[in-house]
């Protein structure tokens, strides 16, 4: 797969959001946050690889 430029830069900061979620997501389990908190950030994680996944 060719990607132009711009959209290499699109998908690498998809991917830099989809891994500063996961990260979220990790330090809250960590932290031990509440079901509420732990069930958006993983709706959160499922939106932005959703989002990385597309191609324009």
């Amino acid at each position: 797969m060719i990607l132009a430029p711009d959209e290499l830069e699109s998908f690498r900061d998809r991917l830099f959001e989809l891994r500063c979620a996961a990260e979220d997501l990790a330090t809250a389990v960590a932290e031990g946050a509440g079901s509420d908190e732990v069930t958006r950030l993983c709706d959160d994680v499922v939106t932005r690889a959703t989002q990385a996944e597309r191609f324009r």
